[in-house]
């Protein structure tokens, strides 16, 4: 089987849907498959890759982003480089803006079924990052409208928006059961399949085959994610501050808020905060193992919580803020902020780092970490393939 994978960001920028998409590729070509990943071009000096496809783009922000303007520039393009790659079995949209646009009209040139995999919360997503978020969501549904022709109005709401691309779509797959959940009650496609983020097969092994480190004097907690508003680095060390813990925390990741936390870091009284920055995954991965429990800090924007389930897999507990991704999990491995407040969470991280010093608290036995590895998560995505294909090929008409 062929995919072509449609991605808003390069495989190798930082975040959790860049991780998977990595991983998905790797596994896919373990079992077989081939791979072939469409994405904006790479800002800055980057080897190439044959297997990733990159578009003319323009900077998107003073950081490592960037976009592709959809059209038929784009699309001349995007044929040209596919000519020589053979026959294509699926396309893969694992994006929501600029790429979707292409992907979808690529899907549509070529008469091929699509699965499309949302990875994000748009409703607040947009609302946490963007400036004058309403005119940025009706900005995205007006290219959505003139690039794909949809023929309806432009879309209110980032729901409907989502929906304009999944009219178009045989499968839509999401992280986790309650995103998935909420797909549906917004009516974004009628029966989404959970199809979760996956962890490498091989470095969990060796990881898990490790005696698990020794309690050390203090508390060993990670944060990880990006530097920016709605993951909440920057309440999350207004609390450490406030509850004063007596702990040793690592800050994984990088981004616009840095500099904010590095500060803050700085004046700390009793905790010790290292900002590590961004380090490679099996480096990420090892430090999840070491540490005696994962904070997780962002509120009704996660997907997944991805980070959370690779802890929990590692054998790792979480203090979780997002209720959401608590449902997901089995009872007892993790800890919850009472509430969404910064005092809240001094709170909670007052009793996890009181509990790790006696020996208390979650434990992680009851999550199989077999039930996380990529390799399951690649078995289920082809599953979803293969319903795909035979679902457009049933229709016995051309796509659009």
């Amino acid at each position: 089987m062929h995919c072509v994978m449609f991605v808003d960001q390069h495989p190798d920028t930082l975040g959790g849907m860049q991780t998977s998409v990595r991983l998905q590729r790797r596994f896919l070509e373990l079992a077989g498959h081939r791979v072939t990943i469409v994405s904006p071009r790479y800002r800055g000096n980057h080897a190439s890759d044959p297997a990733v496809i990159e578009l003319p783009s323009v900077p998107l922000g003073p950081g490592e982003y960037s976009m592709t303007i959809p059209g038929k520039v784009s699309d001349r393009l995007l044929a040209a480089a596919m000519a020589a790659r053979g026959p294509i079995d699926v396309v893969h949209v694992q994006a929501d803006f600029w790429q979707a646009i292409i992907g979808y009209r690529f899907a549509r040139d070529n008469n091929l079924p699509v699965v499309h995999t949302m990875h994000n919360r748009l409703d607040v997503g947009i609302a946490a990052t963007m400036p004058l978020p309403g005119l940025v969501q009706r900005g995205f549904g007006l290219a959505q409208k003139a690039f794909l022709h949809t023929g309806l109005p432009v879309a209110a709401n980032a729901w409907t928006y989502l929906r304009r691309f999944t009219d178009r779509a045989q499968r839509v797959t999401a992280p986790s059961s309650h995103f998935a959940r909420l797909l549906q009650d917004e009516h974004v496609f009628a029966h989404v399949d959970v199809v979760p983020n996956g962890m490498d097969d091989g470095i969990a092994a060796g990881l898990l085959a490790r005696p698990p480190a020794e309690p050390g004097p203090r508390p060993r907690l990670a944060w990880v994610g990006r530097f920016s508003a709605e993951k909440r680095l920057l309440p999350f060390l207004d609390a450490v501050a406030m509850s004063n813990i007596d702990a040793e925390i690592h800050v994984f990741g990088d981004g616009a808020d840095r500099a904010k936390a590095e500060a803050k870091a700085k004046s700390m009284d009793k905790p010790t905060v290292v900002i590590r920055g961004k380090v490679p995954y099996g480096k990420m991965l090892d430090e999840l193992r070491r540490a005696d429990a994962l904070v997780q800090t962002s509120q009704g924007f996660e997907t997944q919580g991805m980070t959370v389930y690779e802890a929990a897999a590692l054998g790792t507990p979480s203090l979780l803020s997002d209720r959401s991704i608590a449902d997901d999990l089995p009872e007892g491995v993790y800890w919850l902020t009472e509430d969404d407040s910064i005092g809240g969470l001094a709170d909670a991280l007052g009793r996890c780092v009181d509990e790790l010093r006696s020996g208390r608290g979650p434990q992680t036995s009851s999550f199989d970490p077999a039930s996380f590895l990529q390799s399951r998560q690649t078995q289920l995505m082809v599953e979803v393939y293969a319903a795909a294909d035979r679902e457009f090929r049933s229709q016995g008409q051309p796509q659009g």
